[in-house]
């Protein structure tokens, strides 16, 4: 553990030239004596290290040392081949890049563990898009929006919200892109709301010269938490109690499993209750599709509901063709 946290230490000097003792200690979980007691121990070990006291003082590394990344354990080699798995970094135009940099990473790995890294590489694959889903193109907006995000500008986007004829347009100051489950997202506020943008609804983007006005103290992983829990939130609108097969139990959860409110409860024989909230009673038409296998058992307007959805059905198809 030690080892590790002295080359982590030299790492994060690298990388900054000043560090306070008091944010080493915070990031390694360690006292301020223990930081000090491991710059001791790097400099009895040749490393041009010192520490600075005072009020705009800190942990000093002599400007242009350098160490390689030999200290990478076998499992940080694995971690780091995992990510060539990963799918997003060829969309982002990186695919050359992660591959030329994972060689040089190679390149520089303790010979015991290469084997390990190339196993990871040719053993692990991850495929981030769901099953039966449509390839997203992405491509033709995630360069420009690439752009204004890395040099912190606001974007102008032409875009087309789903359902809409005609596109709309906005200026918006982005935080950063997400990829979730294969689809590309841009985070963003439109009048200092946070707002979602699928990509792939993005029919134009161009850069502003004005800087991003995003609101102090927020950075990506902010604002995507509270858009992610706007959008998983269920609502408590209408709640549906239900009785299912068992049989088809596992099939309407995969389906459903976002507006379940309350666990199933198997029940005596071959069924089960469970109760699931929808925004509207009219969005409990989603479980027709269940026919027979599925009884909604309160409230009564949602029986009434699909009462009539299956009326509506069955004049339809009860007509001559």
């Amino acid at each position: 553990m030690k080892a590790d946290r002295l080359l982590s230490i030299l790492l994060l000097l690298q990388t900054r030239g000043q560090v306070p003792a008091t944010e080493l200690a915070e990031r390694l979980e360690v006292s301020v004596r223990t930081i000090y007691r491991d710059i001791e121990a790097l400099s009895a070990a040749g490393v041009p290290v010192w520490a600075e006291r005072g009020r705009h003082g800190g942990i000093n590394l002599l400007p242009g040392y350098r160490t390689d990344v030999t200290g990478l354990t076998s499992d940080e080699a694995r971690a780091l081949f995992v990510l060539s798995a990963q799918g997003s970094h060829q969309e982002l135009g990186l695919g050359d890049a992660i591959n030329s940099a994972l060689r040089k990473v190679m390149a520089a790995l303790p010979a015991p563990h290469r084997p390990v890294a190339e196993r990871t590489s040719e053993r692990i694959l991850i495929d981030p898009a769901r099953w039966m889903q449509r390839p997203v193109d992405s491509a033709a907006a995630l360069g420009e929006l690439q752009r204004a995000v890395f040099a912190d500008r606001r974007i102008f986007l032409t875009y087309r919200h789903s359902g809409d004829t005609e596109p709309s347009e906005y200026t918006v100051d982005p935080y950063g892109l997400v990829s979730k489950a294969g689809v590309w997202y841009l985070v963003a506020d439109l009048d200092a709301a946070p707002r979602l943008f699928r990509v792939d609804r993005v029919l134009a983007a161009a850069v502003c010269d004005e800087p991003v006005r995003h609101r102090p103290g927020l950075g990506l992983a902010d604002v995507w938490t509270v858009l992610r829990d706007q959008v998983e939130r269920v609502s408590e609108g209408v709640r549906v109690h239900v009785r299912v097969r068992r049989t088809r139990l596992d099939l309407l959860l995969r389906i459903h499993a976002p507006r379940m409110a309350v666990p199933p409860n198997p029940l005596d024989g071959e069924w089960a209750e469970v109760v699931f909230a929808f925004g509207t009673i009219g969005a409990a038409r989603t479980l027709l599709p269940f026919g027979a296998d599925l009884e909604v058992l309160t409230p009564p307007e949602a029986r009434t509901e699909l009462a009539r959805a299956a009326a509506q059905i069955t004049e339809l198809y009860g007509q001559p063709s």
